[in-house]
């Protein structure tokens, strides 16, 4: 990878870390499900006018939609606004890489490597020790929806695999139509007709220029870097990076909203983070034992 590319990508991961941090701000002053629509509202226009529909159905485009734009992200801004810390759900979220595993075992019948189970089997039980420290139900249930938002996340990659080879931004931007409809009409269901008006009223610059930052440049840059990256790059060069995205947001949690995380969750985190590791890198080490150079 050359040093411009290498920069890139971290600076991709960084954005998305700090995109945590960014969602925090926001729902602080806008309701959840409507800050989620606007998001989306923001990154499909007037991109979609610029940016050629990628070569697939309405059906993907839709289903993709809906898994990521209402599912995976209305049930994560939901979390933090409940008291998720945001460090931790850019840790939490990572999950995602487990569900597709499983996803694809049952929808596209693919045959993971037992290493992988295993660094499954070591996240979840980091997610069960960080869910001891949060039995209580008012942190448990932020807790739980992001592990659902990451199962969600799973579901828009299994959907993406089916779609093939196809231009990652385009898609992004075609298949953000498909969220704020359903997320505006979820709004007025659950946070009141009164949810517009307020957030008229409180935005501040804070959280406009977060609205800003999650629409433009977590989702429209990262995501067309993060393509452009995949496009001249192995995919297992390049996905590694995002093991960077939770180290990334636990820092600029810490930083910028002063979060802390207990002892508990500490050793949680440590349990998920070798998961990934070992889901990541450990097929690889033993594929070089087997055929050693």
């Amino acid at each position: 990878m050359s040093p411009r590319d290498l920069i890139l990508a971290l600076f991709v991961v960084t954005v998305w870390g700090v995109n945590f941090v960014a969602i925090r701000w926001g729902v602080d002053e806008v309701a959840p499900l409507l800050m989620t629509a606007l998001r989306y509202t923001l990154a499909a226009l007037p991109a979609v006018f610029f940016i050629r529909r990628p070569a697939v159905s309405w059906r993907v485009l839709i289903g993709y939609g809906f898994a990521i734009g209402v599912a995976q992200f209305g049930l994560l801004f939901m979390s933090i606004k409940l008291g998720m810390p945001a460090g931790l759900s850019s840790l939490v979220m990572q999950l995602q890489a487990f569900f597709t595993i499983g996803l694809a075992v049952v929808f596209l019948g693919e045959r993971p490597k037992p290493v992988q189970w295993l660094g499954a089997a070591v996240a979840f039980a980091g997610i069960g020790v960080i869910a001891t420290d949060r039995l209580e139900g008012a942190a448990l249930v932020p807790l739980l929806m992001t592990i659902v938002s990451a199962f969600f996340w799973g579901v828009g990659n299994i959907i993406t695999k089916q779609a093939g080879k196809i231009d990652m931004l385009g898609f992004v931007v075609w298949s953000s139509l498909v969220p704020p409809i359903p997320l505006l009409a979820l709004s007025l269901l659950v946070e009141g007709p009164g949810a517009i008006p307020e957030a008229a009223a409180n935005l501040t610059w804070i959280g406009g220029g977060s609205l800003l930052f999650i629409a433009y440049a977590a989702t429209l840059f990262g995501y067309g870097i993060w393509s452009m990256l995949l496009s001249r790059y192995p995919a297992g060069l390049v996905a590694p990076f995002s093991l960077l995205v939770p180290i990334a947001g636990i820092g600029s949690a810490a930083l910028l909203l002063g979060e802390t995380v207990s002892g508990i969750e500490i050793a949680g985190s440590a349990l998920v983070f070798a998961g990934l590791l070992l889901n990541v890198f450990g097929p690889r080490l033993l594929a070089g034992r087997v055929n050693p150079s």
